[in-house]
């Protein structure tokens, strides 16, 4: 068992005194030299080999040679830790007897088929690091080593993983990645404590016949683990395998060990835990999150005897949650693992870092600064909370917290990166370029901080730097976009007016921006710049969210597929609502096309636009019928088909399921609720309001119906309903219309999409810059009158009928 553990000091002591002839306390050459062969009866050594063999010995282990007497007995002790021999096997070919009574040593003839020791075997590849072979783990009452046949397969695994490491080594195969200039994922193996991966990452060549080898004796050692005398022998030896393989790095061959070991007892926790974190290494992040559940459900089978575990599982099943992009999932285990464990302060950390990436600050900043409560020294969470507090416009403590972070962590990329962009939106350009500077020295392949650096220095006047900093991003990553920004950079140099400026006089702004009465339309074909500036900013949440991609046929689909169970809601209406982890389970099979970062990113813009308003009281619950309602309109496919999914949302909800109708009530409490969402121009709170009060002057008294046809005229109207759905198809269809080489006249970048025409001064808009009423100071006029061109075709026939027209009234003059 494992408490016999102990003697292995014992023996250890008794071999160092049977070789320490003159008792000095030490092992000289010749001692050593005598230990050696004693060890090893089967092996002829030439002198040479003895003297190589001890050189390797005292010049590994230098801080363990007390001068002229030679090894100590603590360098003997680490020898055997650090897997260059066999304590059992040279014990026991020593003849050596445990005497409790006496420290003398009964000495018995060496029979030629005892076991010879590594220490030969092994003699020129003794670890460096001098790391202890025998983990913490390994005597751990949960997670430790049982039987003592399994020790034996442990020591004997260390030696071939010493070997492979040493051949890989010398072959220049083995190569190590420092990440600790990076923030950690939040990666915690053990409950407690931070116990992070090592500092340096080993990347092990599997492709050569050396690692070939070393699985066929691997496979030897599983072989004999599973030939135990019993199953669970045989289980501690496949974990024990699995966690010596785990701690080097191992993790392909460990996950072998740990899939064996759920085979032999399916309900223990443990085996599933350790197979989901070599999972999640291997970027396996959905079996990862498999095998993690595997626990959970074992946990609820064990009860009470795995709870210790259960905080670091749902921590473990968080971060895997996260690398699907399933972030409000994630949130909710991180909440579970701080609810068991309240001093977890990775938990928190991670927690308020997912909480962040979902855009809810004030939750966020909430967890972070416990995290940091609990661990005044934890770099990440200061860098996470900085985040947050820029994020709701706290810069100055941003700032702090920034700075907390690098002065714990010299280097840390992170914080710098999110410093430089802190400073360049509070236009503090120098300093800026001063932080993405610092990441390039720590990172210089890191084309983002090269770019960014780019534009600070350009904010900060200093053009021609700028322009190489640029170049270098470029060669970094050719990105199409880095060209087409060096481009328009060389543009706006070219085009830039002169500024003229007297002295004591400000320079004359580029642009003007005019009020919205001053702005006229041609005729009704062209859109009114406030519609335009509303549809842009939807369609530019399409984009961000990738809804434009979702055909709104799925939204169909999954009201037919999913079962929600009815709840009712606080004033007793009866409704299909969901968690929001549940509905990010659904957005991500509507969204099945997006990477699990760019999905992220599309469920933190729904949650801070749609969720947000829909979840007002914040009961983290969300009506499903009336969210499918709100995305239908931004959805794939034509308007009417979108109309037609927005109503059979609504129908779905149990206040209207089976009647083939909807209420009234419900279709203006649904327009009042899009509006809020997408239409900046209605508050939050008013659409609340309107809410109320029209449900406490309706209430049950109104059980007015509307067919579809009518809810087609409501949903259309340009005042209560959503009449912009016009201009947001007409983006839809031209955002990637060119007008051969016209430009904006104000942002000077090619217009893209529908082009504005001043018909007086014939200069030309963008969409942006006509949304935001922009026009060169160069025409200052009483008012501006525009004339919209959604192709060039479109300009060209205007042309045409403006020449004939012309052409006509001179004819008439002339009569």
């Amino acid at each position: 068992m494992a408490s016999s553990r102990g003697s292995r000091a014992e023996k250890v002591k008794r071999i160092f005194q049977q070789f320490d002839t003159n008792k000095d306390g030490g092992l000289n050459r010749e001692e050593m030299a005598s230990l050696v062969v004693a060890v090893n009866p089967r092996v002829k050594f030439s002198e040479e080999q003895i003297s190589a063999i001890l050189d390797e010995v005292f010049k590994t282990y230098g801080e363990f040679i007390d001068g002229d007497k030679g090894l100590t007995h603590e360098g003997l002790l680490r020898t055997y830790d650090d897997g260059a021999g066999d304590v059992d096997r040279d014990f026991d070919a020593l003849g050596l007897e445990l005497n409790p009574d006496s420290s003398s040593v009964q000495i018995s003839m060496v029979s030629d088929e005892a076991s010879s020791s590594s220490i030969v075997d092994e003699r020129g590849i003794i670890d460096q690091n001098k790391k202890k072979t025998v983990a913490a783990w390994a005597a751990s009452p949960n997670h430790g080593i049982v039987f003592d046949d399994t020790w034996k397969i442990v020591d004997d695994l260390e030696i071939l993983i010493k070997r492979l490491k040493v051949k890989q080594a010398k072959e220049g195969k083995l190569k190590g990645d420092n990440v600790d200039v990076y923030s950690d994922a939040g990666w915690s193996r053990e409950l407690g404590p931070s116990t992070e991966m090592s500092e340096k990452r080993i990347i092990w060549d599997e492709s050569g016949n050396d690692y070939a080898q070393f699985v066929k004796e691997l496979g030897v050692l599983r072989t004999r683990a599973d030939a135990s005398r019993s199953r669970e022998e045989a289980f501690d030896g496949q974990m024990a395998i699995g966690r010596v393989l785990y701690e080097h790095q191992l993790f392909r061959e460990a996950l072998v060990s740990f899939k064996r070991a759920c085979e032999l007892q399916p309900t223990d926790i443990r085996p599933h835990f350790r197979a989901g974190n070599c999972n999640y290494v291997l970027g396996k992040h959905k079996e990862a999150k498999e095998e993690f559940l595997l626990a959970l459900d074992a946990a609820e089978i064990g009860g009470n005897q795995w709870a210790y575990l259960l905080p670091q599982i749902h921590v473990n099943l968080g971060i895997s949650l996260e690398g699907e992009g399933m972030v409000l999932s994630a949130c909710e285990n991180y909440r579970e693992a701080a609810i068991l464990c309240p001093t977890h302060f990775r938990a928190l950390k991670l927690l308020g870092s997912a909480l962040f990436g979902v855009g809810e600050y004030r939750a966020a900043e909430k967890a972070l600064e416990e995290a940091i409560f609990l661990k005044s020294d934890y770099a990440d969470a200061h860098c996470d909370l900085g985040s947050a507090l820029h994020a709701m416009g706290e810069d100055e403590r941003a700032i702090q917290e920034f700075q907390k972070a690098i002065d714990l962590k010299t280097g840390h990329v992170d914080a710098l990166y999110n410093l430089g962009g802190l400073y360049m939106d509070m236009g503090r350009y120098q300093r800026a370029s001063e932080m993405y500077t610092r990441v390039l020295s720590v990172c210089p392949n890191n084309w983002r901080a090269q770019l960014n650096k780019a534009v600070a220095l350009f904010g900060a006047g200093e053009s021609d730097d700028a322009k190489k900093a640029l170049k270098e991003a470029f060669k970094m990553t050719n990105r199409v976009e880095l060209h087409d920004a060096i481009a328009h950079l060389k543009q706006l140099q070219k085009k830039r007016p002169k500024l003229k400026a007297s002295a004591g006089a400000d320079a004359e702004a580029p642009f003007l921006i005019v009020e919205p009465s001053k702005f006229k339309r041609v005729n009704n074909r062209t859109t009114p710049r406030q519609d335009l500036a509303n549809a842009l900013e939807i369609r530019s949440f399409q984009r961000l969210t990738r809804l434009s991609r979702c055909e709104v046929e799925l939204l169909k689909k999954e009201m037919n597929e999913t079962e929600v169970p009815v709840s009712y809601s606080g004033s007793g209406i009866p409704e299909k609502s969901i968690r929001k982890a549940a509905l990010e389970v659904i957005l991500r099979r509507l969204l099945h096309f997006l990477k699990p970062e760019t999905f992220q990113g599309a469920v933190k813009v729904i949650n801070e636009r749609i969720l947000s308003v829909m979840d007002g009281s914040g009961v983290g619950r969300v009506d499903l019928g009336m969210f499918f309602a709100i995305l239908a309109p931004i959805c794939g496919s034509s308007p009417d088909k979108r109309k037609r999914i927005v109503f059979d949302a609504l129908m779905w909800r149990p206040v209207n399921e089976g009647v083939g109708q909807i209420r009234r009530v419900d279709a203006l409490a649904y327009m009042k609720l899009l509006r809020a969402v997408y239409i900046p121009s209605q508050g939050v709170s008013e659409m609340l309001e309107g809410v109320s009060e029209m449900l406490e002057v309706h209430g049950d008294d109104d059980t007015s119906v509307i067919s579809f046809p009518e809810f087609v005229v409501m949903f259309d109207d340009p005042d209560w309903g959503f009449g912009i759905m016009s201009t947001l198809g007409k983006l839809e269809n031209k955002d990637r219309t060119r007008h051969g080489n016209h430009a904006c006249s104000v942002c000077r970048y090619p217009v893209i999409g529908s082009r504005f025409k001043e018909v007086k001064a014939h200069f030309s808009l963008c969409n942006q810059c006509y949304s935001e009423g922009k026009v060169p100071s160069s025409f200052k006029q009483d008012e501006y009158r525009f004339r919209e061109y959604g192709t060039e075709r479109e300009a060209m026939k205007d042309k045409c009928m403006f020449f004939n027209l012309h052409s006509k009234n001179s004819s008439e003059d002339e009569l």
